[in-house]
């Protein structure tokens, strides 16, 4: 019924208790979710997810914001993007939040790696699972010049597509996400009480466009905020997506998965 977009069952908090959260997520009626890289360190583990459980998914990529590991390169992410069960690259992006004494010029090295799952997801056709905090703009120009936009007709290399993931951003941000064919993905965030402005992004964006996700074992929903997130709460941020367009929570169950299908579409990989 429910496919979680976006979760880290490889991370202690779950993994070391992977049998009961399984458990609890047949129960919640979340029939699919995709494992999320980080690192390529922890490729192996997040791909043995993948390939033990049957409804269970996997990414390749390192996220923004951890450094002093592996920097991938193209073909890092390219051989693995080829092993079976992997659907995604990333997740990738920028995130500016924790910059300290650094400044965004600092960051460069971040904006090459964001560049290379890029060209990493136009090669292998898979699509992109995009983070971006503190770094709209950045995130937005370099998705522009890098993923294929203004390439000429007939092009050899696809244009990128993919999903920003746990949004948070502004409606202009959703809306020039949209305009790019990308999906938005909302988390356990759109039901906290002072999330008021992502709630009417949600009312903004298609349903069309939504994916839904737990980013878990991080950001659990209202009435759980606090506890460790698990594949088992995104039935909530079903519910609020549900209550914001005026649906049933089957239908945004449905058209939520769907939307999974059509971008992730190597799931029966």
């Amino acid at each position: 019924m429910f496919t979680d977009s976006h979760c880290h069952l490889s991370f202690p908090a779950l993994r070391d208790h992977l049998p009961a959260v399984l458990a609890a997520m047949a129960q919640a009626q979340v029939e699919r979710a995709l494992c999320i890289c980080t690192t390529l360190e922890e490729f192996d583990a997040v791909h043995t997810l993948a390939t033990q459980h049957g409804h269970l998914w996997a990414t390749v990529g390192v996220h923004p914001d951890i450094e002093d590991v592996h920097e991938p390169s193209l073909d890092d992410l390219l051989v693995r993007a080829a092993r079976p069960r992997v659907v995604g690259i990333g997740e990738t992006g920028l995130d500016y939040y924790r910059l300290g004494s650094r400044s965004v010029a600092d960051m460069a090295w971040q904006r090459e790696r964001y560049r290379i799952h890029i060209r990493a997801a136009r090669r292998s056709g898979l699509p992109l699972v995009i983070h971006s905090r503190s770094a709209a703009a950045d995130t937005l120009s370099i998705l522009r010049e890098e993923g294929g936009f203004a390439s000429p007709a007939g092009a050899a290399a696809a244009v990128a597509r993919g999903v920003f993931h746990c949004f948070t951003e502004t409606e202009s941000v959703a809306r020039a996400a949209l305009e790019l064919d990308f999906y938005i993905s909302f988390s356990g965030i759109l039901t906290f009480r002072n999330a008021a402005d992502l709630r009417a992004i949600a009312a903004f964006v298609p349903l069309q466009r939504i994916l839904i996700e737990t980013d878990s074992p991080y950001l659990a929903p209202a009435p759980h905020r606090g506890k460790t997130n698990t594949p088992a709460y995104l039935p909530y941020v079903a519910q609020q997506i549900a209550q914001i367009k005026g649906l049933t929570l089957e239908q945004v169950a449905d058209a939520t998965s769907r939307n999974f299908e059509q971008l992730f579409d190597r799931t029966g990989a």
